[in-house]
C-alpha cells in the first residue's frame, strides 16, 4: 500500500529535523572553538554560547607567534601530495590493468601497512634520516608524510583505474602513442577525480601530522602547525582565547579545500565502486 502524501511529507521533515540535530551536536564543538577566539581575555569555561565582546587580539596573537608553522605545514602537505600522487598514479594504474601475478597480493600488502603504528615507523625514519642528513628538513618531512597517503591513494587509485576500459588505451597504442604518452594523455585526464580526492586525502593526513613532526625535528626550524600548536599550549595554557584562535587558523585551509572539492571527493570515491 503506497503511502499517502502527507505521511511521506511527514517522515521527510522528521529525517531532516534529525539530521539537523546531528549535524548540531558535531558541530558544536567547532562553534564553541570559534566563539572562545572572538572573547578577547576570556577563559574556555567563561565563555557564553555568543561572545559579549568580539574581537580579533586573540587572532592577531596566533598569527603573530604561529604564522611560519601554518606556512610550513601548508608547504609540506603540498610536497607531500604532490610527492604521493607522483608515486601512487603509474603503481595503481600497473595494478589495475597489467594483469600482475600477485596484484591482489600487493594491494593487501599496501593496506596492511596502514595498520603499523606511525610511532614504529617514526623511529625506523629517524635512524635512517641521521645517516642521510633529512633530520630537520623539509624535504625530509615531506617524504615522510607522502608515505601517510601513499598506501590509500594506490587503493583509491587502482580502484578507479580498473573502471577504465583497455579499448581506450588500446586504442592510443594503435595510434601510435608509447605506454607512458597513453598514460599521460588518456589515463590521467578520465582519472581527474580520483586524483583530487587521493591528493587531498594525502594533503589531510599531512597536515593533521603529529608523530613525524614531532620525532623528525630537534630543533624549530622546520615546525609544521601540530607542533606548534603542542607548544603553543604549553606556553599559554591560561590563554585559551589565543589557543582556540590558533585551532581555528589550522583548521581553515583543510575546510576550504574540503568545501571546494566535495564533488570532486564524491566522485573520486564512488568512480571505481562499478567494477571491481
Amino acid at each position: 500500500m503506497d503511502r499517502t502524501p502527507g505521511r511521506t511529507r511527514a517522515g521527510g521533515a522528521w529525517n531532516t529535523a534529525a539530521a539537523l540535530l546531528i549535524l548540531a551536536v558535531l558541530l558544536f564543538p567547532v562553534y564553541w572553538m570559534v566563539v572562545t577566539a572572538l572573547q578577547p581575555g576570556s577563559s574556555v569555561a567563561d565563555a557564553g554560547l555568543l561572545p559579549s565582546s568580539p574581537g580579533l587580539d586573540n587572532f592577531e596573537t596566533a598569527l603573530g607567534s604561529q604564522g611560519r608553522p601554518l606556512l610550513t605545514s601548508l608547504v609540506v602537505a603540498s610536497g607531500a601530495a604532490a610527492v604521493c600522487l607522483v608515486l601512487a598514479a603509474p603503481a595503481a594504474y600497473a595494478l589495475a590493468q597489467f594483469g600482475l601475478r600477485g596484484g591482489r597480493t600487493v594491494v593487501f600488502g599496501t593496506l596492511i601497512t596502514q595498520m603499523v603504528p606511525g610511532i614504529v615507523v617514526a623511529n625506523a625514519l629517524y635512524s635512517a634520516y641521521a645517516q642521510l642528513g633529512l633530520v630537520n628538513s623539509l624535504l625530509g618531512l615531506v617524504l615522510a608524510d607522502a608515505s601517510l597517503g601513499l598506501p590509500f591513494a594506490i587503493v583509491l587509485l587502482r580502484a578507479f583505474m580498473v573502471s577504465i576500459p583497455s579499448q581506450v588505451v588500446e586504442a592510443a597504442l594503435v595510434d601510435g602513442a608509447g605506454r607512458l604518452t597513453a598514460f599521460v594523455r588518456i589515463v590521467l585526464p578520465m582519472s581527474r577525480n580520483a586524483l583530487i580526492t587521493a591528493g587531498l586525502f594525502a594533503f589531510l593526513f599531512a597536515w593533521a601530522d603529529f608523530v613525524f613532526a614531532l620525532t623528525l625535528n630537534t630543533t624549530d626550524d622546520v615546525r609544521p602547525v601540530t607542533l606548534g600548536i603542542y607548544q603553543f599550549i604549553g606556553a599559554h595554557v591560561s590563554d585559551w582565547g589565543a589557543v582556540m584562535a590558533t585551532a581555528v587558523l589550522s583548521a581553515l585551509p583543510a575546510a576550504a579545500l574540503l568545501v571546494v572539492a566535495q564533488k570532486y571527493i564524491t566522485a573520486g570515491i564512488t568512480g571505481g565502486s562499478v567494477k571491481q
